[in-house]
Order: structure tokens, then C-alpha cells, then sequence
């Protein structure tokens, strides 16, 4: 896949052997949900909460995206997102960590191509 690293896609294929199905989809599956515009919002907010809330919105913002540590990750996301996704995934909480630090920046900037949050409709009509 043209938007994972050669390390997430190495990781994957270590899974898979172990694992067995299509890991790969899955995984992808699972990280794609943390794009969509309520989560980034969430991500956001959160971010913001632990000091990181310039670097999240370098994501959102058309200049370069700023990279993150895991550690960052981690404090962004908490430790029961983490979890949930090595649930989830399979996948050792490490190479999740990684391999958000490759992907979410990447995936959140291609969200927001205009720089800005995607709006999501929360009102309903009467």
C-alpha cells in the first residue's frame, strides 16, 4: 500500500504469520477509524490536554506535519485507545505505537486537506 512504511507493512506481514487471515485489512481498518472527523476532534482535544496540541494541529494544517515519539502517541491517544487497538489488532502495544507514529500524522492531514477540521452534522432535523 502506498500510504504505510515498509516497517508497518514488515510488521504486519510478522502478524500475519502468526496470526493467520487478513491482518493487514484489519489493522488498517482500525487505524483509518482514528481519521474520521469526530476522532479527530477527540485527538485534537486531547492533545491539547497533554501539551501536545500544537503538534496535532500541524497535522490538520496545510504547513508540514511535525512528527511524533511514541511517547507522544501514547499521551495523545491514553493508554485504553492503546489498548483497545492491541485488542483489536493483535499486535504488540510497541508496534502499534510505531506504527501510529508513521500513520496518524499522514492520515490525519489527508483529512483535513483544507487545512481545517472536517465539520460533522450533529443536529438533527425536526
Amino acid at each position: 500500500m502506498v500510504d504505510m512504511s515498509d516497517f508497518f507493512q514488515s510488521i504486519v506481514g510478522k502478524v500475519e504469520s502468526v496470526l493467520g487471515g487478513d491482518v493487514q485489512t484489519l489493522v488498517k481498518q482500525q487505524f483509518q477509524s482514528l481519521a474520521q472527523p469526530q476522532t479527530i476532534q477527540t485527538l485534537l482535544d486531547r492533545a491539547d490536554q497533554v501539551g501536545l496540541g500544537d503538534k496535532v494541529r500541524s497535522w490538520i494544517s496545510q504547513s508540514g506535519n511535525v512528527p511524533a515519539t511514541p511517547d507522544e502517541i501514547r499521551s495523545i491517544l491514553g493508554s485504553d485507545a492503546v489498548h483497545a487497538l492491541v485488542e483489536k489488532t493483535g499486535l504488540p502495544a510497541d508496534s502499534v505505537v510505531t506504527a501510529l507514529v508513521h500513520f496518524l500524522p499522514d492520515a490525519v492531514d489527508r483529512h483535513t486537506p483544507d487545512g481545517v477540521l472536517p465539520t460533522t452534522d450533529t443536529t438533527k432535523s425536526a
